[in-house]
């Protein structure tokens, strides 16, 4: 298990962003075929966690694997990703068929507005992760990621005053949204156990951390937006990313 901790300097509605960020990222990444499919976006209700959201995607990604995973993988391969997000409180479960078998991973959210200490101490896997702190302002990205406008260094918000967010941003800045992510990945075959779930790790890690990046950079784009208005934007963005892959209905 991997638990990642972000912080991020947002004191404006860090659900909207999400929503909004999340829309167009999965917009942008969709192309010729591949990126991520919408199946179901609908609300859902939970005894526990109340009104919530239910999405059911396919992540298409084929040509974007390494030479070693495509070998083992079929022809037209993708990932099935199930999300009940309770905001602040999301599950997101992961599988994907490979030889034959589902390899399931697991991602739980939870957003703080204070620093403090990871929210899942009775988790069962805690006892056994790697805690890794991202920041979204210092970490390196994959190149082919990087892009000028999102370099959150050099970044400065029009319409809120924010950035650029400079060396020691996380101890200085206030209001902050502390963002915990806990990953579980299980790949149980053997010679490629070891090998797939470092791999899925390192792409959920740059995922993440590259979405927080551009939740930041297009804060002047969601910053005015009401929950309703962004809700109306992700279904915008779903029906055009569907279009790319055949189906126009999210």
């Amino acid at each position: 298990s991997l638990l990642l901790l972000f912080s991020i300097c947002v004191a404006l509605p860090y659900r909207v962003g999400q929503l909004y960020t999340i829309s167009k990222h999965s917009h942008q990444e969709s192309d010729k075929g591949e990126g991520v499919e919408v199946v179901k976006n609908e609300p859902h209700e939970d005894p526990v966690h109340w009104p919530g959201q239910f999405t059911e995607k396919r992540v298409h990604l084929s040509s974007k694997l390494p030479g070693w995973a495509r070998a083992v993988t079929p022809r037209i391969f993708y990932i099935t990703e199930k999300a009940w997000n309770y905001y602040p409180y999301t599950i997101t479960g992961k599988a994907c068929l490979a030889m034959s078998q589902q390899h399931p991973s697991t991602l739980l959210e939870q957003h703080q507005g204070i620093r403090g200490a990871p929210p899942f101490p009775a988790h069962p896997h805690t006892g056994d992760h790697e805690v890794m702190f991202l920041d979204i302002a210092l970490d390196e990205i994959p190149e082919r990621y990087y892009r000028s406008p999102e370099d959150l260094r050099y970044f400065s918000s029009v319409k809120t005053g924010r950035g650029p967010l400079r060396e020691g941003w996380r101890e200085h800045t206030k209001p902050i949204m502390c963002s915990y992510k806990l990953v579980t990945v299980k790949f149980e075959v053997w010679g490629l156990q070891t090998r797939v779930e470092q791999f899925v790790h390192k792409v959920i890690r740059d995922i993440l951390l590259i979405g927080h990046r551009q939740a930041f950079a297009w804060v002047d784009e969601w910053c005015e937006m009401s929950l309703e208005e962004v809700r109306a934007f992700e279904t915008q963005m779903q029906v055009a990313t569907n279009q790319k892959f055949g189906s126009q209905d999210p």
